[in-house]
């Protein structure tokens, strides 16, 4: 990819201003719009501006389109942007980890949670990611018919389990796995509707789910953490990597914040890159042209063997495929900030308490940035002859000082699962759209159907 980085942030370049956005509804501001489709409403916003001011029930907000703009918020988070203050769902599920933690508290379970994901911790994964795509490849058949959201699901929460955890009996995942889809359901129902604005103390049916979901995961983090506690010998896994880390005072992890930065870790590694896969596989059979590419690199590179981290740098257009299904299909679809005193974006102040949104979603696919932006063209990301791509038009991982710690495990994970099992096989997906539904990740709306065909 290259980039062009454009003018100092701080400098007002492209004339930017605070514009109105549509009119809300006393109380509830534009709630209702967002809550039908947000997708379709930061799209929506966009066309206002690339600063436009709306509400979200009482709150004052601004959606910023610009990337000069994000990379402003996303560069100045800790310092003059906060993270906001989630809803029931999302701490129920994430409590008070690395994603929502501020200050102090932030920098130290950040140093304490980096050296698990590393490039060099990434590259002893690999193998695990690899040897697991070959036992499900194996399972296919020619003519075979399988939902590859539930293939690439209990594929990406097996890697998941053994990479995190150390442990490969399914009774580990299950009962994880169940709950986590609950807690996508309610996290986005929450989101998005009228318990966005409800006091913490109202009951509600979904918060009695979310509460019960947030119980199980608990329990099945609480039962693995103290198997490896009471371990004599040391595992190369996550987990075992963070029971063993300690901050520059030396004190190491409570048990509280381990089941916090577990539940984090897997949700980075497997419901993020399961989402991607099925969007990846959506798209390549949709084009032809495409899936040609990723089969003729693959030849090239691979041959008759399997892939393993060594391959990763050679496998260019197949990282390009999994970069152009982030910017179709980004797995986190939003991020936001909430403006300090003295904040300021594309040169201009922020009143303190604003709540400043972006979305993925709306920006990759902006015609100002990313020309034919409705088309899946992974050739736009070539080194040499691709597109030229403003820094911060893509981040699908964030950016900044909270760039996502898993973006590495993610890419990896991707690339070689990709590699794998389009080596061998391509998969004939069942004609239909298939819709994104905006949860605490961007997930398909229903099963996605397909024919297995052996190469």
């Amino acid at each position: 990819m290259s980039t062009q980085t454009g003018p100092a942030l701080d400098t007002p370049s492209r004339g930017h201003a605070l514009v109105p956005g549509p009119k809300g509804l006393p109380l509830v501001g534009n709630l209702p719009q967002f809550g039908k489709n947000p997708l379709a409403f930061f799209e929506l916003l966009r066309g206002h501006g690339d600063m436009v001011r709306w509400r979200f029930g009482r709150n004052r907000c601004v959606f910023i389109s610009d990337p000069e703009c994000i990379g402003e918020l996303l560069t100045e988070t800790e310092r003059t942007f906060d993270q906001p203050r989630l809803g029931v769902a999302f701490r129920a599920v994430m409590g008070n980890g690395i994603i929502v933690a501020r200050g102090r508290d932030w920098r130290r379970k950040r140093s304490l949670v980096q050296p698990s994901v590393r490039p060099k911790q990434v590259k002893s994964y690999a193998a695990t990611m690899a040897s697991s795509a070959v036992e499900l490849a194996d399972t296919w058949s020619d003519g075979e018919r399988v939902d590859v959201k539930k293939e690439m699901a209990a594929l990406t929460q097996k890697i998941a389990v053994r990479t995190i955890f150390g442990v490969d009996t399914p009774a580990d995942s299950e009962a994880m796995g169940r709950a986590m889809d609950v807690a996508q359901l309610e996290i986005g129902k929450e989101f998005a509707g009228i318990g966005a604005l409800l006091p913490d103390w109202v009951p509600t049916p979904g918060r009695a789910r979310i509460r019960k979901a947030a119980a199980v995961i608990d329990a099945e983090v609480g039962r693995v953490v103290a198997r490896h506690r009471d371990g004599e010998t040391e595992r190369p896994d996550l987990l075992s990597r963070l029971l063993t880390a300690v901050d520059e005072s030396g004190e190491r992890l409570s048990d509280e914040e381990i089941r916090d930065e577990t539940v984090t870790l897997y949700i980075g590694g497997h419901e993020t890159t399961s989402s991607t896969l099925v969007w990846a596989w959506y798209l390549l059979a949709r084009n032809p042209r495409v899936r040609a590419a990723l089969t003729e690199e693959l030849d090239r590179v691979l041959g008759d063997r399997e892939p393993g981290f060594e391959d990763y740098t050679q496998l260019t257009y197949t990282q390009a495929v999994v970069k152009e299904t982030l910017r179709l299909y980004p797995t986190i679809w939003l991020i936001t900030g909430v403006a300090k005193e003295g904040a300021r974006l594309g040169g201009l102040p922020i009143p303190e308490g604003t709540r400043v949104w972006s979305s993925q979603w709306s920006t990759h696919r902006d015609a100002r940035w990313f020309p034919e932006p409705e088309e899946f063209r992974p050739e736009r990301w070539d080194a040499t002859n691709g597109d030229e791509i403003a820094e911060y038009a893509w981040f699908p991982f964030g950016g900044g000082p909270r760039v996502c710690l898993g973006t590495r495990f993610a890419m990896v994970e991707s690339v070689l699962i990709l590699a794998v099992l389009a080596r061998r096989f391509e998969l004939d997906v069942e004609p239909g759209v298939v819709e994104p539904v905006p949860s605490l990740t961007l997930q398909p709306n229903r099963d996605v159907p397909a024919t297995v065909r052996a190469r």
